[in-house]
């Protein structure tokens, strides 16, 4: 990134043509540059119609509305001006000449969110936040994405971080000015309650915040089963269209083919698999069930499709299967009475007819139930794997801390110290600049 110094532009509205495009300045001359385009004085806040103008040649660039806020109250905390213009690659061009002509860049990726970070508009959890909020595609991502944008997480974080502190100084108090003679037993009653009690709430938080990074993330399904036995006819009555070829021709799935669904406001990717079966001399066919298997392997649930009117249960597909995953008959139209298989793993069975629909809404809520039920987007959550890990540290301090507070109160508090630290890297109070790489590279150019 360059220094804040430069005055930068980008387009912040989304690529292609369109109505209307949003184009915006941020840096010290920001304002000074607007005025050059516009002509006139813009006052702070009022959305102005104007004509922008090259200021050497006096061509006509666009007309629309131009914006301007003051630091520190805009996005970046810096000067920033606003153009709302037609959406064409024409204006795109003459404005971006134009600027660049005038001594403004262009932005670099996450240049402007950077910024607000640097300025202290957002810390480092609202930034990914509002990295995950552009990225969201349910509704649960959303609203998950908007708390924690509104800081949900950053406020719980800094708690912990302060009774961390407020434990230190009582701490190093009784260590370096004790009144009694025995000071490490003095030390553990005063903190030693402190210490434990928050290392309980942050192990209970991080054992809740599993599932609920599930809504950031998603899940994985495997669709797994024999040769036509129905698994991609299943797909694409999930996905309302024909994402899989389906055919009467065994084996015609070889690799594997996904889409992603809106399960309760998670998203799903579904994996239709090849039939897995026996031996077979086919290089591709063998390749395509070595991948069906490593498949159901890494996927967080799977649905076993088996046909009832096949001459022999499917053991290899069956071995796959883990508790709580599907094991669903298909062509329940064709044989409406399932078989009686002795099956000792705790998975749920229906049948459904993904030609007739038969069973298909009951199944579809017991799958909505299994990976979205319980799960809530209305709290603070650790949705990243960077949260849970500093979370997960400074647990592993305070445990440490607690067991030499008796013995060893110095040891204690320092290892308090590394546990407030640990969670300033949540919010960027500390350790900020060794992940900004990674966290800026998922931003488009604008933001």
């Amino acid at each position: 990134m360059k220094k804040n110094a430069d005055t930068i532009f980008a387009k912040a509205s989304g690529a292609g043509k369109a109505g209307v495009a949003v184009f915006r300045l941020s840096g010290p001359d920001s304002h000074k540059l607007a005025s050059a385009l516009v002509g006139k004085r813009i006052n702070n806040r009022e959305a102005k119609l104007v004509s922008l103008r090259d200021p050497e040649t006096g061509e006509l660039i666009d007309r629309g509305l131009a914006i301007l806020f003051r630091a520190p109250k805009s996005f970046t905390g810096e000067d920033v001006a606003e153009f709302h213009l037609h959406g064409s690659r024409a204006v795109e061009t003459g404005l971006y000449e134009t600027l660049s002509s005038l001594g403004a860049r262009p932005a670099e990726a996450g240049e402007f969110t950077l910024r607000a970070l640097k300025n202290g508009k957002l810390d480092l959890a609202q930034v990914e936040a509002l990295a995950d909020l552009i990225d969201a595609e349910t509704m649960l991502q959303k609203k998950q994405a908007l708390g924690q944008l509104d800081g949900r997480l950053s406020a719980l974080a800094e708690g912990w971080r302060q009774q961390i502190l407020n434990v230190l100084a009582p701490l190093e108090a009784d260590i370096d000015f004790p009144d009694e003679g025995d000071v490490p037993a003095a030390v553990a009653a005063n903190a030693g309650p402190a210490i434990r009690a928050l290392k309980e709430s942050l192990t209970a938080f991080l054992d809740q915040s599993i599932r609920a990074r599930t809504i950031r993330e998603g899940v994985s399904i495997a669709v797994i089963g024999p040769p036509n036995a129905g698994k991609s006819s299943l797909v694409n009555a999930l996905a309302g269209s024909d994402v899989a070829i389906v055919s009467d021709i065994a084996g015609t799935t070889r690799d594997i083919v996904e889409t992603r669904l809106d399960l309760g406001g998670i998203v799903a990717a579904i994996a239709d698999t090849a039939g897995i079966h026996g031996a077979t001399k086919d290089k591709i066919e063998e390749e395509g069930m070595r991948r069906a298997r490593a498949k159901a392997e890494q996927a967080d649930l799977r649905i076993a499709v088996l046909d009832p009117g096949s001459e022999y249960v499917s053991r290899e597909t069956l071995d796959l299967l883990r508790p709580g995953d599907f094991l669903v008959w298909s062509k329940a139209d064709l044989a409406p009475v399932v078989p009686d298989v002795d099956f000792a793993k705790d998975v749920v069975v229906m049948a459904v007819s993904s030609k007739t629909r038969h069973g298909l809404d009951p199944f579809v809520d017991a799958l909505t139930e299994a990976v979205s039920g319980g799960l809530d987007a209305d709290g603070p959550a650790l949705t990243r794997e960077r949260h849970a890990a500093a979370v997960t540290e400074a647990v592993d301090a305070l445990v440490r801390a607690e067991a030499l507070i008796a013995t060893a109160p110095e040891l204690a508090a320092e290892d308090a110290r590394l546990a407030a630290r640990a969670l300033g890297q949540i919010t960027g109070a500390v350790g900020v600049e060794d992940v900004l790489g990674e966290i800026f590279s998922s931003f488009c150019i604008g933001k």
